[in-house]
């Protein structure tokens, strides 16, 4: 017999840590090969840890809603007693450090969601991993003051350890409490920041009859990541409109020979991401992010696109290397995500390395709408329903009234990055590409 280490496995370049939301496993209980023993949480996904090892779990590590470093053994399974009686010992408990009560799993991400953020405040470089930055705010920790606390991780970050120890120690009196400052105009009121919801409801609602709906764990993500966003980049907003018509006729015509030929139903989404891949080709610095004073040109096209989960949440899968794939190939992976999202069998991995985001406020009816920035990319386009409306058209013949499918799109982008002349020309060669579409285009 022998013991068989299940550890938190790595589920993306940039997420250091996760948040184990269920156990289907309990000491005692026969697992077998690749079978589900708990349920974790990163700021993108949730996901299911399969078992390596065939046997009984002998030994649980973790509790329900501990955060747990990627590397770290979670469980481990007695791999030699498969056929054996299960033992009658209890789980073995983990000691931990004298430390203040826990706090709640992270709230951060995007929705779409990004991953964790390098906050830089005040020329500060320094990396925060979204459990410490929802930690700080929570317990009132300004920026400051986490920039003056020494870290004991990797390279000097903060971990989970030390905040909460530097917390205990205000607490306690070691050190004095910081004084509030006083909001900037840019600054989201302390109101909208997400934070762990009360046991118990003290706001007075004058006797109004309500009903208190505490926020799940992606809309805390999601109003986390949307605060931040708009904190850190000033956002602004360009509209145009664009004529489908081609595009609307074309995929009339070619819905069920498409779906026939290929096995895919063609939405207009890929027809999207193709045309906004075709204008990044011309306006590169559209696809690129922010560190500092550093601007960082990214040279893969990897394009998000918000997608509906079952809870009515958005998250953002990405269709990396965009531009190495036709409308064909572009459709599958379309047609993939959003079918994992809406099944929530999204790996974190599908949502990582996006550099430009599409999001379609169409689907809900909007004719348009002022998106907020996918921290930490640049720029994020929207767009609206297709719409009937008369139009004038210039013809040979001189100018006429016609009924033409129309859609407005709207580019919200970085100011500090993007200028009104850049923002402005990419969202019309979106446009124009849209226009150009070839309505006798082979299927």
């Amino acid at each position: 017999m022998s013991l068989v280490d299940l550890v938190m496995p790595k589920m993306g370049e940039s997420i250091m840590e996760a948040t184990i939301l269920k156990w289907h496993k309990k000491v005692g209980d026969s697992v077998k090969m690749d079978e589900t023993v708990l349920e974790i949480a990163t700021d993108k996904v949730d996901s299911e840890v399969p078992s390596t090892a065939e046997g009984i779990i002998a030994e649980i590590l973790f509790k329900e809603n501990d955060v747990v470093p990627v590397g770290t053994v979670i469980v481990r399974v007695n791999s030699g007693a498969a056929g054996a009686s299960a033992p009658v010992q209890a789980p073995a408990a983990v000691e931990k450090e004298a430390a203040p009560a826990p706090i709640p799993a992270p709230v951060v991400a995007a929705a779409p969601i990004a991953a964790p953020v390098t906050t830089n405040t005040s020329g500060s470089n320094k990396f925060y991993s979204p459990l410490v930055l929802n930690i700080a705010s929570s317990e009132g920790v300004s920026m400051s003051e986490l920039e003056n606390i020494a870290g004991s991780g990797n390279e000097g970050r903060v971990t989970k350890k030390d905040i909460l120890n530097y917390v205990a120690a205000r607490k306690s009196g070691s050190m004095p409490a910081p004084v509030a400052a006083t909001p900037t105009p840019s600054a989201a009121p302390a109101s909208t920041v997400p934070v762990s919801a009360p046991t118990t409801i003290t706001a007075n609602y004058g006797g109004a009859n309500v009903e208190i709906i505490e926020m799940d764990r992606m809309r805390k993500m999601i109003a986390d990541h949307m605060v931040r966003s708009k904190a850190t980049s000033p956002h602004v907003t360009s509209f145009t409109e664009a004529d489908v018509t081609n595009i609307v006729n074309w995929r009339n015509k070619a819905k069920s020979i498409f779906e026939k030929k290929y096995q895919e139903k063609i939405t207009f989404t890929p027809i999207f991401i193709e045309a906004v891949v075709n204008a990044i080709k011309k306006y590169p610095m559209i696809n690129c992010s922010l560190d500092g004073n550093n601007i960082i040109l990214k040279k893969d096209i990897n394009i998000g696109m918000a997608a509906a989960l079952p809870t009515g949440n958005l998250i953002v899968p990405v269709i990396k290397n965009a531009d190495t794939k036709n409308l064909f190939g572009l459709t599958k992976e379309v047609n993939s995500l959003a079918n994992n999202a809406r099944n929530n069998k999204l790996k974190p991995d599908d949502t990582q390395g996006g550099t430009f985001t599409l999001t379609n406020v169409g689907t809900f009816g909007s004719l348009m709408g002022t998106p907020i920035i996918n921290q930490p990319q640049v720029a994020i386009l929207a767009v609206g329903s297709i719409k009937k409306r008369p139009m004038v058209l210039e013809t040979e013949h001189g100018d006429v009234i016609a009924i033409r499918h129309m859609m407005y799109l709207s580019l919200s982008y970085d100011h500090r990055v993007v200028d009104g002349s850049l923002g402005a020309s990419f969202l019309t060669e979106v446009a124009n590409e849209l226009e150009r579409f070839d309505g006798n285009r082979e299927i």
